[in-house]
């Protein structure tokens, strides 16, 4: 009895190891996946196809040849089954009478019904498997009836002429993004909330300048009155709170209109009009400069106030200061800066009240401002210094935590960074591109 038993181990064994999974009964799962016939999709050639059909009909084979066996031992487990069965039922019969017994005998035959209980839902088990090896045959059909249309399909096409056209695709794809122009603002969607610290006032950002693998983020908590900057190696970190670096500036900053820029941190001195520009590098102030006649400590800010005179920004033309002046009436100026000396190299007057807007921001060379911090803001206004001439606009966006202290657009992200109440959000920009064409200088 004992070898008969061993031998059905054996048997079950060997078919577990056919099978990769079990669902929570202790069932085994078998399961084909056959790939996606999407042609475009797929790197493997033809000849890698034909071996894969190969080993799919010898797995059928192996399949047939398992099930001729599983049909013949499965009759011995039905005859099994029946006598552990009736066992079962005279063991009840022998327990309800037990008294009428020897106790010898009664515990004789209780220790051997222990021995062969288990066996039960193994031999259940094995049941359900048999069933399962007619299902496995009918995937494996399957599986072969898709890779043999696969491969009457693909016959049709040569693979290294597919993989041409593929290459001339991506070659025309890239020639055309370089002739996209600099684009103008049409949308403004979101935010995605990153994360959700600090005080009501601040700033964060990325570089635009930094490469692909460069993702370092930069936080800095409140307006004024703090010199400290949190250095973060990744989204990632900075939403986990894992520092990388603190900087401690020499100076205090005003507002928070920060930026930056290839690799250094272009900040506002407190109580001045002063700009500085911070090496994260070497640790050191590299350069600094009065912007002239710009107003500070809350003579022009933004409708919230908070030393927000002077903002500092970048786009894809490069570096910009946006203040006003007392020979401007207090309305917006625009400046384009030399990165290196802090020089103003060109500037641009506007006729919007620097104290009647929200925030702004530049994207290729045009000044973005919206008419409030508050519910409801939107942006209402832009001034291009390519052609000197402004106008008004229509594009909401959603103020989710009803203040916002902070905007600034990132080129190499194409997004809007924002400081929303104590939440450090991101909006995305859709541009409306123009196609250079041969006539254009």
């Amino acid at each position: 009895m004992v070898e008969t038993i061993n031998f059905y181990l054996l048997l079950l064994l060997l078919l577990y190891s056919l099978f990769s999974a079990q669902d929570p009964d202790g069932r085994c799962i078998c399961t084909v996946v056959a790939p996606e016939q999407n042609l475009c999709s797929r790197d493997a050639k033809s000849r890698q196809l034909r071996q894969l059909l190969e080993k799919v009909q010898n797995m059928s084979q192996s399949i047939e040849v398992l099930n001729l066996r599983t049909q013949r031992d499965f009759q011995y487990v039905l005859k099994m089954e029946t006598q552990m069965k009736g066992l079962k039922a005279k063991f009840r019969q022998i327990e309800d009478d037990r008294k009428t017994l020897m106790t010898k005998h009664f515990q004789e035959l209780k220790e051997k019904m222990d021995e062969l209980l288990p066996l039960i839902p193994v031999l259940e088990q094995y049941k359900t498997d048999a069933k399962l090896i007619t299902q496995f045959k009918e995937e494996i059909r399957n599986l072969f009836a898709v890779l043999t249309g696969i491969q009457e399909e693909i016959g049709a096409y040569d693979y290294e002429e597919l993989h041409q056209r593929v290459l001339s695709l991506e070659t025309r794809l890239r020639d055309c993004m370089k002739k996209l122009t600099c684009g103008k603002l049409l949308k403004i969607t979101g935010p995605i909330t990153i994360k959700t610290s600090g005080t009501r006032f601040g700033a964060w950002m990325t570089d635009p300048l930094a490469s692909e693998k460069n993702n370092r983020v930069w936080y800095m908590d409140s307006y004024t009155n703090n010199k400290i900057v949190r250095e973060y190696k990744s989204i990632a970190d900075f939403v986990s709170g894992a520092e990388s670096r603190t900087y401690n500036l020499p100076f205090k900053w005003a507002g928070t209109n920060h930026v930056v820029y290839n690799g250094s941190l272009y900040f506002n001195k407190y109580q001045s009009n002063i700009i500085i520009k911070y090496s994260f590098d070497t640790g050191r102030v590299l350069a600094q400069r009065s912007l002239e006649y710009a107003g500070f400590q809350n003579v022009y800010p933004y409708t919230w106030g908070g030393f927000s005179d002077i903002d500092l920004m970048a786009d894809e033309i490069g570096l910009w200061a946006v203040y006003a002046t007392n020979q401007n009436a207090g309305n917006i100026v625009v400046s384009q800066l030399n990165q290196d000396t802090l020089e103003v190299m060109k500037s641009w007057s506007t006729g919007y009240p620097k104290r009647s807007a929200g925030e702004s921001f530049m994207i290729c060379g045009t000044l973005y401002v919206t008419n409030s911090h508050l519910t409801g803001a939107k942006v209402y206004y832009s001034y291009s210094t390519k052609t000197s001439t402004y106008e008004y606009t229509d594009i909401p966006f959603h103020n989710q935590y009803f203040h916002i202290s902070m905007l600034d657009y990132n080129a190499r992200d194409r997004a809007l960074y924002a400081w929303n109440n104590g939440h450090q959000v991101l909006f995305n920009v859709t541009l409306f591109h123009i196609i250079k064409t041969e006539d254009d200088t």
